[in-house]
């Protein structure tokens, strides 16, 4: 989602201006809810830490995003259909309630009075209205700016223009902004995403702070207190290349995360025809392990049956929703070229979430070990399979596996009889 070449070339000429493409390949709460969990392996020291304070986020944000699928394709019809398609296929009363204009949405440039404009061929009625018929569906509207003084498409960022902007966004009914990086003079990004923070706060009116600065400063460090949720990693593509890669950068910051601020490694791809089913089934279960943001890429007017059964699975949504809101990490890797993994993370009521996934292209046995999930060996407990929908054995005690096929992943809730950890 980067701007062309010759778009460089344009602007080249403003020597002053860093071009920060490169990466982008493409009210008052209670306190944080303190985690019950006394599994050792799963660091939590920094659960809750400055994490905003605007009533949002209590568990991370579910919807659907334009730019996976669509990029600048995007107009007003195609957004009210998807509004449509959300709520005929039950995905919306499943959680997925946003649904977010990324670029192109806006004119090349500001109107007389300095404001942002609607592109008049693609949204003739503006955003407001498009905002309304969200809302009369019951879901919530999305938008797009930029940290820079423009956008990654070359449309105006919000870049010195953050109270007026934060004020018409406002005034739209917007529910949530994604503000990203480009173009942004080279000013460090500490800098220049506190003052949106501030802006959206002053407007009175709630609106979801989606930071995507690509991890680029190590967000997880200094973003908590400014959004509710901060990009861990470059943009994602529909390969299984990127996927595992941007999976294990995002495992990095697990003990960053928090109701109110969650990590983010950027949008689901499930349902765009690059990876296999098995694929597409083990991108959305470690999302969801990884208490990651649950925002479908692909076009929900025309999913196929695979593709609506992976994003409608309500057991592994449950695990991205919990509230105990601990992110799941990778607690084990075999010695046979990383073939096997064992992720896993707590949830409420001392359960384990546990996924087996085979990250090479032969068949192997994945065996998660309790002394990985910080389960003492004498520890018992229930295994249910949750895309099987499937209690599959009790009282299992020392460790649990089983056999995957090239790429896949099993995923399971794990419930103590007894429960004790290791210190």
């Amino acid at each position: 989602m980067t701007s062309s070449s010759s778009l460089f070339l344009l602007f080249l000429s403003l020597s002053s201006i860093s071009l920060s493409l490169s990466s982008r390949i493409y009210p008052l709460i209670e306190e944080p809810i303190k985690p019950v969990s006394r599994i050792s392996p799963f660091d939590t020291s920094n659960y809750g830490k400055l994490q905003l304070n605007n009533g949002l986020a209590r568990t991370p944000q579910m919807g659907w995003n334009s730019w996976n699928f669509f990029a600048c394709n995007i107009n007003e019809k195609v957004i009210k259909e998807t509004a449509d398609a959300l709520i005929s296929t039950g995905l919306a009363d499943l959680g997925y309630i946003y649904v977010n204009i990324d670029d192109c949405w806006h004119s090349l440039l500001r109107n007389l009075k300095g404001e942002l404009k609607p592109d008049p061929k693609t949204f003739p009625s503006g955003i407001k209205a498009v905002a309304d018929y969200i809302h009369s569906k019951g879901l919530k509207l999305g938008i797009y700016s930029d940290a820079g003084i423009f956008t990654c498409q070359v449309r105006p960022g919000s870049l010195y223009h953050e109270n007026d902007d934060a004020e018409l966004f406002a005034s739209w009914g917007v529910d949530y902004l994604k503000y990203d990086n480009c173009f942004n003079l080279g000013i460090k990004p500490e800098e220049r995403y506190p003052p949106m923070r501030d802006a959206l706060n002053s407007t009175g009116h709630s609106i979801f702070y989606s930071i995507c600065e690509w991890g680029v400063d190590d967000p997880a460090l200094w973003a908590g207190s400014v959004g509710n949720s901060w990009r861990t990693t470059d943009d994602i593509s529909d390969t299984w290349v990127s996927m595992t890669t941007i999976a294990d950068l995002n495992d990095k910051w697990a003990s960053y995360a928090g109701p109110g601020g969650w990590n983010d490694p950027d949008m689901l791809e499930v349902g765009n025809g690059g990876m296999t089913y098995q694929e597409y089934r083990a991108h959305f279960s470690i999302w969801a392990l990884m208490k990651a943001p649950l925002l479908i890429g692909c076009d929900v007017r025309n999913m196929t049956a695979e593709t609506f059964e992976i994003l409608s699975n309500e057991e592994v949504i449950a695990v991205n929703q919990d509230p105990l809101g601990v992110q799941g990490r990778k607690v084990s890797v075999a010695e046979n070229e990383g073939c096997s993994q064992v992720w896993a993370g707590p949830l409420s009521g001392n359960q384990l979430v546990v996924a087996l996934w085979n990250r090479c292209s032969q068949s192997v046995t994945v065996t998660a070990k309790w002394g990985v999930l910080g389960l003492d060996e004498s520890t018992s407990v229930s295994v249910r399979d949750l895309w099987k929908h499937e209690n599959l054995a009790e009282n299992v005690a020392g460790s649990f596996g089983a056999r995957l096929d090239s790429h896949d992943c099993k995923m399971y809730i794990f419930t103590p009889a007894t429960y004790s950890s290791v210190m």
